[in-house]
């Protein structure tokens, strides 16, 4: 009898278990259509193949790039094999040099891949204005999260410093990082005539977002960027690869425009 009963505990378990681990997949396959939904919806959305996008980067130079409010790119930026690294120059820096792209964009979908070295921070900017005014791409564009969440100690102060976050503003609702130096997909998509913006990564839906009126006006004003006057601003702007002084690596870095 002691042993029928061991049997049917056993079998309840493993039934709760596989009602648990469908009850994950239902949600995140409801997650994934409802995403598809929208971008069924959204006249300007386009199926998402290689064909829709324009190289930003075209894995042999740094055409189409510039260093921020700088007239020439140093050496900390180098092209091998396909790959855009990022290495910051030994000793004391005079300062951070980002790079942003030479042409301008509001409505668009932006496709790269990245990896960090182990305890590193980076980022990706939209809306980014280039003036002497402003010190940093971060003073007024938005900036998607690059990090090693396990090491990094930004990790700690909460899932709206991680990776796939909309920094300081909106976290990602999972964590679907890879480990510091492996490659991790993401794609941004920034939408003003439809007011959302949204971030897949390593092909997961991790994060919604409205991109201008009051809705992004409250989330600034609960960020640290509340009284930063320029901040978001623009919709129109530069795409930015941030220098945050650690190694970086970006590759099959393409775009395209909604129209």
């Amino acid at each position: 009898m002691k042993k029928i009963s061991l049997i049917l505990v056993s079998a309840a378990v493993m039934a709760s278990a596989c009602k648990s681990d469908n009850k994950s997949d239902r949600e995140a396959q409801e997650a994934k259509e409802a995403y598809e939904a929208d971008a069924a919806n959204d006249t300007t959305a386009m199926p998402n193949n290689d064909e829709n996008y324009t190289e930003l980067f075209n894995g042999h130079n740094l055409d189409g790039w510039k260093a921020f409010n700088a007239d020439s790119i140093s050496n900390q930026w180098q092209v091998e094999d396909g790959v855009l690294a990022f290495t910051p120059a030994e000793g004391e820096r005079e300062g951070s040099e980002n790079l942003i792209s030479e042409k301008t964009y509001t409505n668009f979908e932006l496709s790269l891949e990245w990896k960090i070295s182990e305890g590193g921070n980076s980022g990706v900017m939209w809306g980014v204005q280039e003036s002497e005014e402003f010190s940093e791409p971060y003073l007024t564009g938005p900036e998607i999260q690059v990090l090693d969440n396990d090491l990094h100690p930004d990790a700690k102060n909460g899932e709206v410093r991680q990776a796939g976050a909309l920094y300081d503003m909106m976290p990602p609702s999972e964590d679907k990082t890879k480990n510091a130096g492996e490659w991790n997909k993401t794609v941004l998509r920034i939408n003003h005539k439809t007011n959302k913006g949204s971030v897949r990564l390593n092909e997961t839906l991790v994060n919604e977002f409205p991109v201008h009126g009051e809705e992004w006006s409250k989330m600034v004003e609960n960020s640290k960027f509340k009284d930063w006057e320029n901040f978001g601003k623009d919709r129109e702007g530069h795409i930015a690869l941030q220098d945050h002084g650690d190694k970086v690596w970006f590759r099959n870095i393409k775009i395209r425009e909604l129209e």
